[in-house]
């Protein structure tokens, strides 16, 4: 192949890469418009995205399932950062047994989270509309949207609709991501994100928290409970000797993923 004709294939494919990460879902019809190539062509380009992890097709499209930082929810984080999220959800997944219902909210380390249980049979409930189009490619997942007012940026459902919905739904674990932790408890930044986290937590047996080192000892606009009143916090091994004693006193279950580990980003099947 000439180097300009394959120059060119790279440039298609990277472009491709680019609108299927800044939209977390596209249309074939839609990607060979925008590339002005036929839907033969991106399905070519699409199978060595899936060869590497970065997609996944499904009926209609396809969804991003590669590195989560490019998706617009989540833009902005470091690749430091999102090592540690990813280290974090691995060690959250190894609490998540076959066969069992859970809860996932919005958030950066749960999206990381869903990642990691593409494949596995399980009933998920999920208000973050990455999470549910990520695992909506998965046929082994029982898959329940929460229903409400859809914050952009966010990228979640919440409000009165989506906390009515919550009180006729129960899970075993719950996961869940907070802005800041002090030694009042867990904060968020949103008023009306926290009422809806407020009903997540009474939905769920065991309620864990899952927050890299630098959430704690910060504070956010909202107050969603106290530090007792979750079942346990999964964080990494940068957390300090203060705050695994806070934890341990206040009752709370603490698992520490390994900060230096380099997880494995994608576990599709």
């Amino acid at each position: 192949m000439p180097s300009e004709t394959r120059s060119s294939s790279e440039g298609r494919r990277e472009r491709l890469r680019m609108l299927i990460r800044q939209s977390g879902f596209s249309s074939l019809g839609e990607l060979a418009e925008s590339l002005s190539v036929s839907e033969s062509t991106v399905r070519r380009d699409l199978e060595l995205l899936e060869q590497t992890g970065e997609a996944q097709r499904t009926h209609g499209g396809v969804y991003w399932t590669g590195e989560t930082s490019t998706i617009r929810a989540f833009e902005g984080r470091t690749d430091s950062t999102w090592a540690i999220k990813a280290s974090i959800a691995a060690a959250a997944a190894e609490l998540v047994e076959e066969h069992d219902t859970i809860l996932l909210d919005g958030g950066s380390t749960t999206y990381e989270l869903a990642r990691r249980l593409v494949g596995r049979q399980l009933q998920v409930v999920t208000n973050s509309l990455p999470v549910a189009h990520l695992l909506s490619t998965s046929d082994s997942i029982d898959l329940v949207t929460i229903g409400g007012c859809v914050r952009g940026r966010m990228a979640v459902a919440i409000g009165p609709m989506a906390e009515a919905m919550l009180r006729e739904i129960n899970v075993r674990l719950a996961f869940m991501s907070v802005a800041g932790i002090n030694e009042r408890g867990f904060f968020n930044n949103n008023m009306m994100l926290v009422e809806s986290e407020k009903a997540m937590l009474s939905t769920a047996d065991r309620a864990y928290v899952v927050a890299d080192s630098t959430k704690f000892g910060k504070v956010s606009l909202s107050h969603l409970c106290g530090l007792g009143d979750v079942d346990g916090i999964i964080s990494d091994t940068g957390l300090s000797t203060q705050w695994k004693k806070q934890i341990e006193q206040a009752g709370v279950e603490l698992v520490l993923a390994d900060r230096d580990e380099k997880p494995n980003g994608n576990h599709l099947e």
